[in-house]
Order: C-alpha cells, then structure tokens, then sequence
C-alpha cells in the first residue's frame, strides 16, 4: 500500500511566496485573500493565522521584496569593487533594479505602504556605510541619500503612472492623450515624439527606462564625487 505525501503545510512564507507568484502572473489586483486561499489549496479564514488580512499581505509582500533585494545585492558584491565606492553603489542599484524588473508590480507597492517594510533601515545603513568609508561626511551622505531617492530600490519614482499599481503601464495612452493636447503642450509632446523608448529597452514604468535609469543614476554619482573632493 503506497503512503500518500502529506502536504505542505501552510506558512507565512509559503503564503508569500505564492502570492508573488499570482502577482508576477496577473498583477496586485487580482491578488485577494481568496483567490490567495485557493491558489495554497486552503480555506481563506486560515491565511489569516499567518497574514492579517489584504493590509497585511501587501505588507508581507513589501518585505519579501526588500529582502530579494538583500539576497541580489549580496550575491553583486561577492566579486568585489576594488574599494570604488561608485562602483559599489552603482553594482547595489543595478541589482535592486532586476528585482524591480522581475516584480514590476513592486515600485507602486512599495511606494504606498504606510509602514516602512523590513530590511529597509539596514539596507539604508550599508549604503551609508560605503558613502562614510568612501570619506563622505554625515551631512553630505544625508543630501546623497536624499538624492537617490527611489534609485536605491532600483527604480525610479515617477511624477505620475497613467495605469493603476500592478506594473502595466498604459504607455500608448497616454501618448494618445498628450498628441490630442498637442496644441496646449508643445514641449511634452515634441519631448515624447523624440524619446520614444527602445522596445528592447526593459521599462518599468511610463518612463522609467534601463536607460535613463543608469543615466540618472551615473550622473548623481559622479556629481557626489566631485562634491566628496
């Protein structure tokens, strides 16, 4: 007689897991106690022993990210940065960044939470760690950090996203709206006919390209370097 395998048991992290899993697959909106519920093969009322309701889960997944972003970050800088703090924090963003391009549903998230998610304060403390060894002062690190802003999570945070949370960006439609305001907007719309984003070129947003983000990102950089001299 063949012994059945018995099934996982339910857990936070399982939980968490599988609700990336929905959310890469068809975005933060369709992921709802529930529909989580089903996909784990359990009865709703039991996800909440281990996540306290949908507030809780967005939270839950919030830390999952910041802390793909550790993992990514640590594996980066095994091989090394020869002491080159732009080196250092440039190889940190990039990694954070294909967190974000894996989960492109994360930036939004992250940006809504009314709580600050776990692993982010000691995220933050190694980048001031580099800026401080690399001979920045406290004041100077302070404005560095400020300068980052959402960078450092390997995004960029936009004026505005014409899509809802979830990572599809209706790019095409706002385009459409900005041509039908052609007459009223004449430097958005030239801007937008000239910098029409490379289809190859992986994008997280309206505009938040690989590109630009490693443009922005390079010229903060060596902008610190001159004000660290």
């Amino acid at each position: 007689m063949r012994t059945k395998n018995p099934r996982e048991p339910l857990s936070r992290e399982r939980a968490l897991a599988t609700a990336v899993t929905l959310a890469d697959a068809e975005g933060i909106p369709a992921l709802t106690m529930r529909r989580l519920a089903a996909e784990l093969g359990v009865e709703a009322m039991s996800l909440y022993h281990h996540l306290p309701g949908k507030e809780g889960l967005l939270d839950g997944l919030a830390d999952t990210v910041v802390g793909e972003i550790d993992v990514a970050v640590g594996r980066a800088a095994v091989t090394g940065t020869g002491g080159d703090w732009r080196t250092g924090l440039r190889r940190r963003f990039l990694a954070a960044r294909e967190v974000m391009l894996r989960h492109p549903w994360a930036p939004a998230l992250l940006g809504s939470r009314p709580t600050i998610p776990t692993g982010v304060y000691a995220y933050y403390d190694g980048i001031l760690a580099t800026l401080l060894s690399a001979g920045f002062s406290h004041r100077l690190a302070h404005r560095a950090l400020h300068a980052f802003g959402s960078l450092a999570l390997g995004f960029t945070q936009e004026v505005f996203r014409p899509a809802r949370a979830g990572g599809n960006t209706d790019v095409d439609g706002a385009a459409a709206e900005l041509a039908a305001m052609a007459e009223a907007l004449p430097h958005l719309t030239a801007m937008v006919a000239a910098e029409a984003h490379d289809p190859a070129d992986p994008t997280l947003g309206w505009c938040d390209s690989q590109v630009e983000f490693e443009f922005t990102l390079d010229l903060l950089l060596d902008g610190l370097e001159r004000a660290r001299r």
